[in-house]
């Protein structure tokens, strides 16, 4: 036997969606219903465990064999629940598994099995009658009249929706296997499998989450909610004064109209609005924090032991291969500049919410500035947290040979101040001469990067920050003089894509290959790994240009036609490689219990005596692959998770 396909169904009475696979096969409850395999792409057999059936010996020491390979569509869920129902003190090692899932997203495609099914045309798709069997066998019940007061659903309750259930279980083994027959001519590289098995890891570490401090925190939003919706209702008289409609009306009748109350809005009208209407809505944007989500989810995915697993998906955005967050959502944690950072935190931990409403103006935003807080190393241990500093700028500046900026990161200069210095031909430090100008460096910097103009420096907030409207183009003009190179890189990259795809030849520049196979645009990184982008064609685009269109999922969440121009391509393989040098990073320092990475941040639970210094030299080493990039991390420590 060298290899077995698995598709699982399980029951369990805790929500997979709101908790995942971790805290979903811990319930008391649990169980595996039907387990599917084909072995060495045999033909696929249906154990029926709820009836009886046994799976057979031989592959119960497979799956704990790690010569044997095992397959599954999102294969985190099989590894776990397999793990539980074994009975083992330690999940399954991810080493000897393999995701079709991963494969997927690799190749462009959606990271659902339907999805794929449909993208690749597949003879035997994944049955639609699915997702009611699975609500009916696999989640509980509503106790009604009808059905006898139960709270589960049980095969002699439907024996025809039963069958009906083993028959998709069956199916879903055999689109996994087609969806690997489809996509054999490209295989993932095993350095990408290797990345695959450490993000395994991670997930499987987890990260403690201090559930005292949460249930008090969770505790203390509630009581503030109540008392702040109380205060309204007394000032305006409204039933609901929490309801959009009513709270316009109010305001309506009061002299103020609005068409929104969106966060902008509030914060706008906030700066002229007569009393008590500022106290409203003061009062409005203090309960539209929505703070206590998150302790909430830390609540649903906390497993038994105290720590949170599951929280990163490998390969989640497909356009760059990054991470992207699951259930507690890392990657969108509030930050924190509160000076006295710990003494709040302890305030909150005791419940002494007297002293935390007379020593802070605004409970919500307090406890908002503490979630990061909530994750804590165990017991004699600290948190090492390190991240690469300006890791997309400089990136960038290597791919198109920008070398002012390779300069200011060689001499450790602030990018801000050289871009500002750079754009407007005067001197910029960031606390002396010229410092005001440093900000308009900023704003360009990250709104300019990837083909923005006066449209990005809008989204990004820089009439907030004090820009004038008519700055706006000039800043667009003075950043792209003074960047020739970045913005000769967008043009070279749109040409290169454009000729690729027009005359299916391979085309190359700045040491980035493109080339076009089986109606595939392939991207190749300096590193190796390809991105992909699914039947591409030339199109129009809304000025009636010409632009290279692709297939993926956009941004209403469904599979349609992207269109794409050079910028855009650009920032995909910046981004793409800064997540190759993360990667890279995460390999170096895989012995080092890496229990979490958020963007360009690893997050380290460390013995006492590991050296903070040494890991950032660690992490700052330049891959190989990327010879003349200038690296540079550097990083703090602490006892509970925070932003330096």
């Amino acid at each position: 036997m060298k290899s077995i396909s698995i598709d699982i169904e399980t029951f369990s009475s805790v929500n997979l969606q709101k908790s995942g696979v971790y805290r979903y096969a811990e319930s008391d409850d649990f169980e595996i219903l039907l387990f599917g395999y084909s072995v060495d792409g045999s033909e696929v057999q249906v154990v029926d465990l709820a009836c009886g059936e046994e799976i057979p010996d031989e592959i119960i020491n497979a799956l704990m064999d790690d010569s044997v390979t095992k397959w599954a569509f999102n294969a985190m869920f099989e590894r776990v629940c397999l793990s539980k129902w074994l009975n083992l003190p330690e999940y399954l090692d991810p080493l000897s598994w393999k995701c079709s899932m991963i494969w997927s997203a690799y190749m462009g495609l959606p990271l659902s099995l339907e999805g794929v099914g449909a993208v690749l045309g597949l003879e035997k798709q994944k049955l639609t009658e699915g997702k009611d069997l699975i609500k009916y066998f696999c989640t509980p019940c509503s106790p009604t009249k009808s059905n006898g007061g139960r709270v589960r659903n049980l095969p002699e309750h439907d024996m025809d929706k039963w069958k009906r259930f083993k028959a998709y279980n069956l199916r879903d083994v055999e689109a996994e296997a087609q969806i690997q027959q489809k996509l054999s001519k490209f295989p993932v590289p095993e350095n990408v499998w290797k990345e695959y098995h450490l993000d395994q890891e991670i997930n499987d570490h987890g990260i403690a989450v201090d559930m005292t401090f949460v249930k008090q925190a969770v505790a203390m939003d509630e009581h503030s909610r109540e008392k702040l919706t109380a205060l309204m209702q007394d000032i305006t008289s409204l039933e609901n004064p929490n309801s959009v409609q009513q709270m316009k009306d109010w305001l309506a009748d009061n002299g103020l109209e609005t068409d929104t109350l969106g966060k902008k809005a509030v914060a706008e009208m906030l700066k002229t609005a007569p009393e008590p209407l500022g106290t409203v809505l003061e009062i409005r944007q203090q309960l539209a924090k929505s703070s206590v989500k998150k302790y909430t989810a830390m609540e649903n995915a906390v497993c038994h032991d105290g720590r949170a697993r599951g929280m990163f998906q490998f390969y989640g955005a497909n356009r760059t291969g990054r991470f992207s967050g699951r259930l507690i959502q890392l990657q969108n944690l509030p930050q924190n500049h509160m000076p006295d950072l710990e003494q709040a935190r302890a305030l909150v931990r005791s419940g002494n919410f007297d002293a935390l409403t007379l020593l802070y103006d605004s409970v919500p935003e307090v406890l908002s500035e503490l979630i990061r807080t909530a994750f804590i190393p165990q017991d004699g241990m600290k948190f090492i947290v390190a991240d690469f500093s300006a890791i997309e700028a400089r990136v960038i500046a290597w791919l198109a040979g920008e070398k002012w900026r390779t300069e200011v990161f060689q001499k450790g200069g602030d990018i801000y101040c050289a871009s500002a210095s750079q754009m407007f031909h005067v001197p910029v430090e960031k606390h002396g001469v010229n410092g005001h100008l440093r900000q308009k460096g900023k704003i360009a910097e990250l709104a300019l990067g990837y083909g923005g103009s006066v449209g990005a420096l809008k989204s990004m907030g820089a009439l907030e920050m004090g820009v004038e409207e008519d700055e706006l183009q000039a800043l667009v003009t003075a950043w792209r003089q003074s960047n020739p190179n970045i913005t000769k890189l967008w043009w070279d990259v749109d040409r290169a894509v454009k000729t690729c795809v027009k005359q299916k030849i391979p085309t190359e520049t700045h040491s980035i290959k493109f080339t076009y196979e089986s109606g595939m645009l392939f991207i190749v990184l300096p590193s190796g790994r390809r991105l992909a982008y699914v039947k591409p064609r030339m199109g129009e685009n809304v000025f009636g240009g010409e632009a290279v269109t692709y297939e993926g999922v956009g941004g209403t969440k469904k599979w349609e036609r992207i269109e794409s121009y050079g910028p855009k391509f650009v920032e995909n393989i910046v981004q793409a490689i800064s997540r190759d040098i993360l990667c890279y990073a995460m390999q170096t320092l895989k012995n080092c219990f890496i229990v979490a990475h958020v963007h360009d941040e690893i997050i380290i639970e460390a013995d006492m005596k590991m050296s903070l210094s040494a890991v950032c030299e660690q992490m700052g080493r330049t891959p190989s692959w990327a010879k003349g990039l200038l690296l540079s991390a550097d990083g703090y420590e602490c006892q509970f998770y925070k932003k330096d």
